[in-house]
């Protein structure tokens, strides 16, 4: 038995239907089961759904039992309190998994710069902090850093397609000339089932798609896939991460928190140190999706039923503001609200 936690998030969602169909059985957890009736493969017969609260160590204790692996997806990113929740997440996890004789966790990080904790963002910081409680904490742990995950509905695709739709320039700041090594959905979830394998060892892997580039390229590169008229770029040197952070929130429908988080992360460069996670996780000959090829993939809106789309495209299950038309109106109520308080 696998326990997918989160498994109504971006990831954890199409993870569960990923190791069905190698023929698995999955035990799904949700904050509420209702959750689970939107999926289209919450009526499997290999798979079990269960309610789930990370906070308490009962519900944790029972949703660990007879597990072998878990994939541990959860973060709250969303929430201002979300260094102390991700860390309080993690222990009551691993310790449960522990008890319950669990024989790995997998965890989905971000990719972390080689920089001291205390010159990492708030997030990237509180991702290490997770991967370390889970190392120290739970049985063999396989950590998997992502700079950014590629795909439809995705959290950093979808503030990229608000913003390059909702803006007539694209304004730079100096410190966001950091690269970074964006990944596809498909190659993230191949890298996440690789790491079932009990010859992989305990310890943590960057990974990431063929191309290292420029946030400002990337943005270019997604106005390019998507058809968009090519917007001026300006440089504004001067520019804090402060302020970036309160006019992106202003303009997308994501929650403010998330886009601050990430924002403060931009200064960083988020490449790879290695790609050992291609010969250790991924199938022999697998062949890494090319940026280009995942941004027009991504952005792809088809009406086919949920089983027979790409796991690139969006999913009705997505988070709603990643479809909202009218996620810029309450966006922009909000970013001038948090403006005018400062």
């Amino acid at each position: 038995m696998i326990l997918v936690t989160g498994a109504g998030g971006y990831i954890g969602s199409r993870l569960v239907p990923r190791l069905l169909a190698d023929g698995h059985r999955v035990r799904a957890t949700f904050t509420s089961v209702s959750r689970a009736n939107s999926l289209w493969w919450h009526e499997d017969p290999q798979v079990e759904t269960v309610q789930m609260d990370v906070f308490d160590a009962a519900s944790v204790d029972a949703a660990v039992e007879g597990v072998a692996t878990a994939y541990y997806l959860i973060h709250g990113l969303a929430d201002p309190d979300f260094e102390r929740l991700d860390r309080l997440a993690a222990e009551t996890l691993a310790q449960a998994a522990t008890r319950a004789g669990v024989e790995r966790v997998i965890y989905l990080s971000g990719l972390v710069p080689m920089l001291p904790a205390s010159e990492l963002s708030p997030h990237l910081r509180s991702r290490l902090e997770v991967e370390q409680v889970l190392t120290t904490r739970a049985p063999s742990t396989v950590t998997l850093r992502a700079a950014m995950v590629i795909g439809g509905g995705s959290t950093s695709l979808e503030i990229m397609r608000q913003l390059s739709n909702r803006l007539p320039a694209q304004p730079l700041p100096t410190w966001m000339n950091s690269r970074l090594q964006p990944i596809s959905v498909v190659d993230a979830l191949e890298a996440l089932v690789g790491a079932l394998d009990p010859r992989v060892p305990s310890r943590w892997y960057d990974i990431g798609g063929p191309t290292a580039i420029g946030y400002g390229m990337l943005l270019w590169e997604f106005g390019r896939a998507a058809g968009l008229r090519r917007r001026p770029r300006v440089f504004v040197p001067f520019l804090p991460e402060p302020l970036v952070a309160d006019l992106a929130g202003a303009l997308v429908g994501a929650p403010g928190s998330t886009v601050e988080a990430l924002i403060d992360s931009l200064s960083h460069d988020m490449v790879c140190a290695d790609d050992d996670f291609v010969t250790d996780l991924l199938p022999p000959g697998w062949q890494l999706m090319p940026l280009r090829e995942s941004l027009q993939r991504a952005i792809v809106d088809s009406d086919s039923d949920c089983d027979r789309r790409d796991p690139m495209e969006r999913m009705p299950h997505d988070a709603a503001w990643t479809a909202s038309s009218d996620g810029m109106v309450r966006g922009l109520t909000r970013g001038l609200i948090r403006l005018t308080r400062r």
